[in-house]
């Protein structure tokens, strides 16, 4: 195939590869409801890790001699009273691996004074603030986004306190400022409904009660550990993706994980997410550019997969729940067969193969849903590989996955790719995965 230049078009991958990056938690919620209690706790829970915590009151604008002389009027609480540009421009600093300076923002005076603070990369970044989920570009940085639900009566009355003591300012001023008809009335309820209140639909978790919630705390740090396990080990393996977590994905990995799930509920969801593992596994394939004539006479430049040089493999018996996902993605697709016998004496054992003729001249989706030890999987791309299957041509394709698993997979072969929707804490003492989802073929086809 040809493109615009007249030279033929190079085949291209579809995906670049990981970098190094830090964990970055976002932290939002109205003022004085206990996001920095929160930063705190979860700091305190997060030994071992480096961790820089960044507040977006930094990032005030300094006030000018005339807004100064009507501070009472100035709203606080307004996306506008930020500098959101160079708060972006730190975090992408420091997500890059380079130094960031922050502002020292005096809150006596209003102003920005000398010097900035100097930070360094980390493992993890902490970023609170009332508005830090306001801007799409500073939220598409993120790993993690929370947002702490108060009562506004007691945000109101943690912001005196904090406006008096920790800040400093005159007790006459402050009750003056946050009086129903002055302050709250005009600026910091208008300010949380019109621009906070909207971007709790942004956030991964809400957390109730702020503070007081410990119990909602503690699951969230256990959330942000199994996270930051799969961030990590992303860091490590270039060729490992993890697909990007949403409401609908993480509500179907809840519903496939309940073991009081019926069958038939697991069978509808579990399919579903196949499907969607499936979907982001052909997006690794090589692709070529492609122009086509649209029914309006226009010319569209598009790309092109070549679905006659691909095929599937799926490992017995759970690998065969994902067939029909791949045939319904891929019309008319040849699916070879894979029999791994697990003994407990002489480990995984090769019993039955039934593979196209040609597979070492295919893209492999090898399918299984579960990646626990990676010994099956082992087995499975050594035979791949003596059938001439090129490494680099192979795409695993994982429901859930065991970082043991990942492990043995990508330091023998490098050059697979391995594609999951949820990376897992770990294997138990019987080497099954936690917290898993149990014995997938046993529920998915109902032998028990």
């Amino acid at each position: 195939m040809e493109s615009r230049s007249g030279k033929s078009s190079p085949e291209i991958s579809s995906m670049e590869n990981n970098t190094k990056q830090p964990f970055i938690i976002g932290v939002a919620g109205g003022s004085a409801s206990g996001k920095t209690t929160v930063c705190d706790i979860i700091t305190q829970q997060l030994q071992g890790q480096q961790i820089i915590v960044l507040s977006q009151e930094s990032f005030y604008h300094g006030l000018s001699e005339q807004k100064l002389s009507r501070v009472h009027q100035y709203n606080f609480d307004h996306p506008d009273a930020f500098n959101t540009e160079k708060l972006l421009s730190c975090l992408m600093s420091l997500k890059c691996g380079n130094k960031a300076s922050i502002p020292n923002y005096d809150f006596k005076t209003h102003k920005n004074v000398s010097p900035e603070r100097k930070v360094s990369p980390s493992d993890v970044i902490i970023l609170e603030g009332i508005l830090v989920f306001h801007d799409p570009r500073i939220r598409e940085l993120m790993n993690v986004k929370l947002f702490v639900d108060t009562d506004a009566d007691v945000r109101l009355a943690h912001r005196i306190y904090r406006d008096t003591v920790e800040k400093g300012r005159d007790i006459t001023t402050v009750l003056e400022q946050f009086s129903i008809i002055l302050q709250y009335s005009k600026f910091v309820k208008p300010g949380y409904q019109d621009f906070i209140a909207p971007t709790k639909k942004y956030a991964d978790i809400i957390i109730p009660w702020g503070r007081n919630n410990q119990v909602a705390i503690d699951l969230i740090v256990q959330h942000i550990k199994t996270k930051m396990g799969q961030h990590d080990i992303c860091k490590f393996y270039s060729n490992l993706y993890v697909m990007q977590s949403t409401f609908q994905i993480r509500g179907m990995l809840t519903i496939i994980r309940d073991a009081y799930t019926t069958k038939h509920d697991f069978v509808f969801y579990a399919d579903r997410l196949i499907r969607l593992v499936v979907e982001n596994g052909l997006g690794h394939l090589p692709f070529k550019e492609k122009q086509v004539k649209t029914p309006t006479s226009a010319v569209y430049i598009g790309v092109e997969f070549r679905r006659e040089t691909i095929c599937g493999v799926s490992v017995i018996r759970s690998g065969e729940s994902m067939e029909n996902a791949l045939r319904a993605c891929c019309k008319g697709i040849k699916i070879g067969k894979i029999l791994i016998h697990k003994d407990a004496g002489e480990g995984e054992q090769l019993i039955y193969q039934h593979l196209p003729k040609d597979i070492a001249d295919r893209h492999v989706l090898l399918l299984d849903p579960i990646l626990a030890t990676g010994n099956s999987a082992v087995q499975a791309i050594s035979l791949l590989l003596e059938k001439g299957v090129p490494e680099s041509n192979i795409i695993f394709l994982n429901l859930i996955s065991a970082p043991q698993g990942i492990d043995m997979v990508c330091k023998r072969y490098p050059r697979i790719k391995i594609v999951t929707a949820e990376i897992e804490l770990g294997l138990n003492e019987n080497c099954h995965v936690i917290p898993g989802m149990g014995d997938f073929g046993d529920r998915y086809f109902g032998t028990y």
